[in-house]
């Protein structure tokens, strides 16, 4: 074959790659050889630095481990900065908790205020400078000597708290409470109390000195709803920040630490007592004299009484977070923070449920060993008439109708029963009651007997257990009771049900925990012809203008068609027996279609009422905060005599609505005291629902010291009168009162009073 090649081409590519790697050979020798010769000129240079001996391990060693740790420390910092700074990411961060709300009743009048409203009329030069002595004194005595950390302040606050043995002073800056409110919750955690230093100091290098405490100022909660010591001066003491005093400043500078615990008008003595530790601080940081509070000390500040005003504040809170959420929604174009909100509240039916719960609580709560309630009263479009989230707001905030859930017990029930209905039974289908198990799970009727077969009407009015649990089981056919009990779940997801619901195998009897807003929202699914509704507590929101920005029945979500109307017609017509004939016979109404569901719970821990009627629906819950059990409640009890009473309020100047599947009410039968006044006949003692049946400690007392009276009373009656010697004398009896179990269970006239069902 000839070359493809030139020898003479061949020869010149050799040459160049010979030439090539001479080149390389000599560049990398000369690159190792120069930095060679340069190594050795830095460590000659070094040398000259050189520190050996006891000057090395004092200096040279500590300041590189300094530099080491220092470099990892400043790593470590950037890694925990970075949730923090995250929470700046909006650049409107000033304007977060910036919203201002003035909310009305569903009529157009004024029922309250809420929110935090960066207020600018009032400059930091008009506070008095009493109160600004007062807030650094007591908050941050070196406000404007750090940085936005104070580290003597807070080694003070540790040593402190050491030698008392608890928490006696905080360590945190103004600026570090500031950035709390501004970004961050209250919730006790390391995590928080890291994203507060770094938020502290990155306020710090955005704002100044004055405009931090400002802010603070303005927008710190200071109890009874208030934001920021303007409104707090308004509310405590009818007047404006600038008037108030030295005696008046130091209660308002009390109340940073714990608004609620030293709200004047909930425990005036203790917030006179802060107040007197906040004069302390003043003498102590040297910000003023002795002389000059003693004044103050001899003469403290008189609050407001507002004990009377029956503002909603519960139901205030829950349409305020509303708002805000509805905020989110609207184009982050729109920058208008001050609005008046139209709610759907009735001022009328609230009082009517505030005085309910009040009054049960206050006669019968002692007797059934409750101390908590909580309702809610809603039209059929969703919209909150009344709202109580507790006896008392002054003393908890924690809203039980919105926050808390409890077991629902037999309420849950007609849940089931739609399921059933939808999947082919009637309310005529016939059922046995009899011993069921699912596993190791055997559920009981109160009272631990059976009916035998009974129809679902009957079941759900007798709040039979084992019916609903047979059900499941049957729902779910050959694919196991797993699968109906998801059945029961997806359909209270349609009645708008959104607590978590898990897979239990007594979720059917009500072992789930729901709320009441929830719980009684849903149950407007029955009266609407089998429309879920969205609970909601604004109607119409505007500008402080008055400009129209969003309005319910326009922008709100519509109502679903969840269950066919034949089903809920049915529905209402079963549950119609519960209270006409069967557990909820306290709930009644006379003339007005009425429909509902008692529960108990397990150990008599919470004790439901939920019922609707044409117009409104109402879940009333009964319980106690730490889940101790109650001296027997049930779900007919109390709450089914407060729901009657809060819904005769309700339905007073309105036009009662035919309830489906019900039709219209009828009037109650007249009780047999009134049919016997009729007819000539001496009335009788009406016996009205009253506390449980038994006997507590202090009537036991009272009734023993009533048979040692009447002992007394016999023998100073023997010995006075002439004895005849040929009657033998006949010795008081008290065995009624000898034997409280006997007493307990009887009522005036000799009637005794029927065990209470559980239902």
């Amino acid at each position: 074959m000839r070359q493809i090649i030139p020898d003479e081409w061949k020869k010149r590519i050799n040459n160049f790659r010979l030439d090539l790697d001479a080149r390389f050979d000599s560049a990398l020798f000369s690159s190792l050889r120069g930095t060679r010769e340069l190594y050795e000129r830095y460590s000659a240079f070094m040398d000259r630095f050189y520190v050996g001996g006891w000057k090395r391990w004092v200096f040279v060693e500590p300041l590189s481990e300094a530099a080491t740790i220092g470099l990892g420390g400043l790593v470590l910092m950037l890694a925990l900065a970075i949730p923090a700074f995250r929470e700046t990411a909006d650049e409107d961060w000033l304007k977060q908790s910036d919203l201002a709300v003035t909310c009305l009743d569903r009529y157009g009048n004024p029922i309250g205020r809420r929110g935090i409203k960066h207020n600018d009329s009032i400059p930091l030069e008009d506070f008095p400078d009493n109160l600004i002595k007062a807030t650094l004194a007591t908050e941050d005595r070196r406000f404007y000597d750090h940085f936005g950390i104070d580290f003597p302040g807070l080694a003070r606050a540790l040593v402190t708290n050491a030698q008392a043995g608890g928490v006696r002073q905080g360590g945190s800056s103004i600026s570090q409470q500031l950035a709390k409110n501004l970004f961050l919750s209250n919730e006790r955690t390391i995590e928080r109390k890291v994203n507060e230093a770094f938020l502290a100091i990155w306020l710090e290098t955005r704002l100044t000195k004055n405009e931090i405490l400002k802010l603070y100022l303005d927008r710190a909660y200071m109890g009874g709803g208030t934001f920021g010591v303007d409104g707090a001066a308004h509310f405590y003491f009818n007047k404006s920040v600038r008037d108030i005093n030295l005696a008046e400043a130091a209660m308002l500078a009390g109340l940073f630490k714990a608004p609620t615990k030293f709200a004047p008008h909930i425990n005036l003595p203790a917030a006179r007592a802060r107040a007197n530790v906040v004069l302390d601080n003043l003498v102590d940081a040297g910000f003023m004299t002795e002389g000059q509070v003693f004044g103050a000390r001899r003469n403290p500040a008189f609050a407001v009484d507002r004990r009377d005003e029956s503002s909603p504040n519960y139901f205030l809170d829950y349409a305020f977070d509303e708002m805000r959420k509805l905020v989110d929604t609207f184009p982050k174009s729109y920058t208008e923070r001050v609005f008046v909100v139209r709610t759907s509240i009735d001022m009328n039916v609230q009082h009517a449920a505030d005085e309910a719960i009040e009054n049960q609580l206050r006669q019968f709560g002692r007797d059934y060993h409750a101390t908590q309630a909580a309702t809610v009263v809603s039209d059929l479009d969703g919209g909150i008439r009344a709202m109580v989230g507790g006896r008392d707001y002054g003393a908890s905030q924690f809203n039980r109708a919105t926050d808390a859930y409890r077991q629902p017990g037999s309420s849950f029930k007609p849940y089931v029963y739609t399921t059933a209905l939808l999947n082919g039974y009637k309310p005529t289908s016939t059922i046995v009651d009899g011993p069921v198990c699912i596993g190791n799970w055997c559920p009981q009727n109160y009272g631990h007997s059976y009916s035998g077969t009974v129809t679902l009407t009957q079941a759900i009015t007798r709040s039979i257990n084992v019916v609903p649990v047979k059900l499941s089981i049957a729902l779910g056919g050959k694919e196991g009771p797993k699968a109906g009990r998801a059945k029961i779940v997806e359909v209270a997801r349609r009645f708008g049900i959104k607590a978590p619901l898990p897979d239990t195998p007594s979720m059917p009897i009500g072992s789930d925990e729901v709320t009441v807003l929830e719980h009684a929202v849903a149950y407007a699914t029955f009266p609407n012809k089998g429309k879920a509704v969205t609970p909601h507590s604004v109607l119409e929101v505007r500008t402080g203008a008055g400009d129209l920005v969003w309005r319910w029945d326009r922008d709100g979500p519509k109502p679903k068609q969840a269950i066919p109307a034949s089903v809920a017609a049915d529905m209402a017509g079963m549950m119609s027996h519960v209270v006409s004939e069967g557990t909820a016979r306290r709930a009644a109404l006379d003339g007005i279609p009425t429909a509902g569901k008692t529960g108990t719970t397990n150990a008599y821990r919470d004790a439901w009422f939920v019922g609707y009627t044409g117009n409104f629906t109402c879940a009333v819950w009964y319980g106690n905060d730490d889940y101790s059990t109650t001296n027997r409640m049930t779900g007919g009890s109390l709450p089914a005599q407060t729901w009657h009473d809060i819904m005769v309020a309700a339905h007073q100047g309105v036009e009662v609505k035919e309830l489906p599947g019900v039709g219209m009410g009828e009037k109650l039968p007249q009780p047999a005291s009134a049919a016997t006044a009729q007819a000539g006949q001496p009335k009788t003692l009406e016996i009205k629902p009253g506390p449980p049946p038994v006997l507590t400690r202090r009537g036991a007392e009272i009734l023993v010291q009533v048979e040692k009276m009447l002992d007394d009373a016999a023998r100073v009656a023997e010995k006075a009168a002439p004895v005849d010697p040929r009657k033998p004398a006949k010795p008081v009896s008290s065995s009624a009162l000898a034997f409280p179990e006997n007493y307990a269970a009887a009522t005036a006239d000799g009637v005794t009073t029927p065990a209470l069902r559980k239902n």
